[in-house]
């Protein structure tokens, strides 16, 4: 019986007897694995959580009841059971269900994620609202342990343990792994601390113990210092009741009887803040996922049977790839070279550099903002810090690069990956604001390459760069122009470099750019206009003495970015020619001043406005005036 099939909302699951529920969980699996194989996706989260998904919403009335989720990586079979089954195989596609909840798109979506850490503080609120409105529904946040590393999860517990709130936080820990006699303990101390007749007496005991009687308030200090002592012994979740969170477990998380006992206790008992701890296997029911949930934490097409991952043969390297390489060479003729990720040394490509130089490589976990500040104090010792991260998530570390980099010309390296456009993650992962943000930071060098030689050649002149912050914006996806182990060369700062000369229009395009300004270029001279092509190298700072000869030399200059227009490097142009009175016409393309969903980047691209076509239209409407 497929029992999949005839659930289409969370009231569904919870009408089906409980001994249905891992017969259902079984069947997610198999439907999750068969459907991510086909579009890729983030797969291990999801497998690990199919159970804790179930056993919430058999608990909790959703969506009067809010589940708030953390990052949104583990949430696909929250969209399964929450009308979204049928649209599962548009996932992530242009047009389909976006992988990440999102509230425009359910109502069972309570909060828009992609970043993690945000689900307490964002639940906390809720909860207060709620109070404040003198409404009665459940709000839970889920988060991983992956995400309690961020600074905003503990700012979030920090604020809740001081309240009075009634709220729970599932902590979802896939790393450690449960022994039986833990298990067994923790579930004897679980259903103690639930249990109805227990919470009663103790609250009647701590009731009649008043502290205005000196006798009562000694024994309650007695008691509760015995209680302190007892909880550190033996209940890892000391920290938390410190806190003032109630901690419940470690409970195992594909146990649905053992979750839905403790969720549904919670529930009833409904005081003050409460922390419910559970283990998972990242990957469950996949043997290929279980084996290296690294792999298929997000993993393109896969062939199921097997666990290969479907790729076209590549012949170009990517970005990632080219800077990891670069990385490690030198490395090996600066030994004081470091670099630091934010729990990403996959997807940066520094496997390599941390193998090669353990001593010197850091992964400070999902903290942005720390790993910033961290590298200023490696680069005051005389360190040369290489951070690597990606755009979207550098936003989260802007303060730090200001007061704690900037302010004081502190040299650190930043390499930002999966700039601009991104594709299937959608607006939570597009590095489309980085320029703009970073065109405020004073003393700032942003560059741009066009490809992988001269993303070398930028790693090698910025770790030589004296006097605050370099930034190296670069896509994600294969680096064209060579690469590999070419020669490093150093990069004259603020100095663009003419590919080609042109009557009446130039194209000024940065970074990734650059192949469609140039089939642009070649679109215009099939209409008789011979455009300049000049690859800017850098958004910040420009070159007066090279721009104002730009200005004079051309009628008109369209300025290319995989950035937002608002604050972007076209801006920066524009200034710059009204300030030297330039009557140059200028041109800004780029991407729109809005958030742009997830899909095939040429598809967004030919959506937006920014291909070679789109291009060449605009110089020639600009020409005729």
């Amino acid at each position: 019986m497929n029992i999949l099939e005839s659930v289409n909302t969370p009231a569904d699951v919870r009408a089906l007897p409980a001994d249905k529920l891992p017969a259902l969980a079984r069947q997610i699996r198999e439907f999750l694995i068969e459907n991510i194989s086909r579009t890729g996706g983030h797969l291990a989260s999801s497998l690990g959580a199919v159970e804790l998904t179930l056993a919430l919403h058999y608990c909790y009335d959703t969506p009067s009841d809010k589940i708030v989720w953390d990052v949104g990586h583990q949430a696909y079979p929250h969209k399964i059971i929450t009308g979204r089954r049928g649209q599962f195989s548009t996932i992530r596609q242009h047009g389909g269900i976006s992988g990440f909840p999102r509230i425009s798109e359910s109502p069972y979506d309570s909060f828009s994620v992609g970043h993690a850490s945000t689900s307490i503080s964002a639940a906390l609120g809720m909860a207060i609202g709620r109070d404040i409105l003198g409404e009665k529904h459940s709000v839970v946040a889920v988060i991983g342990d992956g995400s309690m590393s961020g600074g905003l999860a503990f700012e979030g517990l920090n604020n809740l343990g001081s309240s009075s709130t009634a709220m729970t936080v599932v902590l979802n820990d896939n790393e450690m792994s449960i022994s039986r006699n833990v298990g067994a303990l923790s579930r004897y101390f679980n259903r103690a601390l639930t249990d109805k007749r227990y919470n009663k007496l103790k609250d009647y005991v701590w009731d009649l113990l008043s502290d205005r009687a000196v006798i009562g308030k000694g024994i309650r200090d007695i008691i509760r210092k015995v209680d302190n002592g007892i909880k550190h012994m033996i209940i890892p979740g000391k920290l938390f009741e410190d806190m003032g969170l109630r901690y419940f477990g470690p409970i195992d998380g594909h146990n649905l009887a053992d979750m839905i006992e403790v969720f549904s206790s919670i529930k009833e008992l409904s005081r003050g803040p409460a922390l419910v701890h559970v283990v998972t296997k990242k990957g469950k029911g996949y043997r290929h996922a279980e084996n290296n949930a690294t792999k298929f934490h997000g993993v393109s097409k896969f062939t199921p049977e097997t666990g290969v991952v479907i790729k076209p043969a590549a012949h170009v390297p990517t970005y990632s790839g080219v800077f990891g390489a670069a990385m490690v060479e030198l490395g090996h003729t600066n030994p004081k070279l470091a670099a630091i990720t934010a729990a990403m040394p996959d997807g940066t490509g520094l496997n390599d550099f941390r193998d090669a130089y353990p001593d010197r490589f850091f992964d400070v976990g999902i903290a942005e903002g720390h790993a910033v500040t961290f590298a200023a104090g490696l680069a005051l010792k005389g360190l040369r810090p290489v951070v690597a991260i990606y755009s979207s998530f550098l936003q989260r570390a802007y303060d730090q690069i200001m007061q704690d980099v900037a302010l004081d010309g502190i040299n650190v390296v930043f390499c930002i990956d999966r700039a601009g456009l991104v594709g299937d993650d959608g607006p939570t992962h597009h590095g489309n604001f980085d320029v703009s943000y970073l065109n405020t930071v004073p003393g700032a060098v942003i560059m741009a390459p066009k490809g992988g030689k001269e993303l070398r050649d930028m790693l090698f002149t910025a770790i030589g760069h004296e006097g605050g912050p370099v930034f190296i914006r670069y896509p994600r996806g294969n680096a064209p122009f060579g690469g590999g182990s070419a020669e490093f060369e150093a990069i004259e700062i603020a100095s663009p470099m003419v590919v080609k000369q042109g009557k009446k229009a130039a194209l000024l395009s940065l970074g990734d750019m650059y192949p469609d300004a140039q089939k642009a270029c070649e679109m215009l001279s099939a209409q008789g206009v011979s455009a300049g092509l000049i690859d800017a190298r850098f958004a910040k700072p420009l070159s007066i003495d090279f721009y104002k000869k730009l200005f004079s030399d051309y009628e008109l200059v369209a300025t290319l970015e995989n950035n937002t227009l608002a604050g972007g490097f076209g801006s920066s142009v524009r200034a710059l020619a009204a300030e030297l009175n330039s009557h140059s016409q200028i041109i800004t393309i780029g991407l729109p001043d809005k958030f742009i969903p997830h899909g095939d980047v040429a598809k967004l691209k030919a959506e937006i406005g920014l291909t070679p076509e789109d291009i060449a239209k605009r110089v020639l409407a600009g020409l005729r005036g």
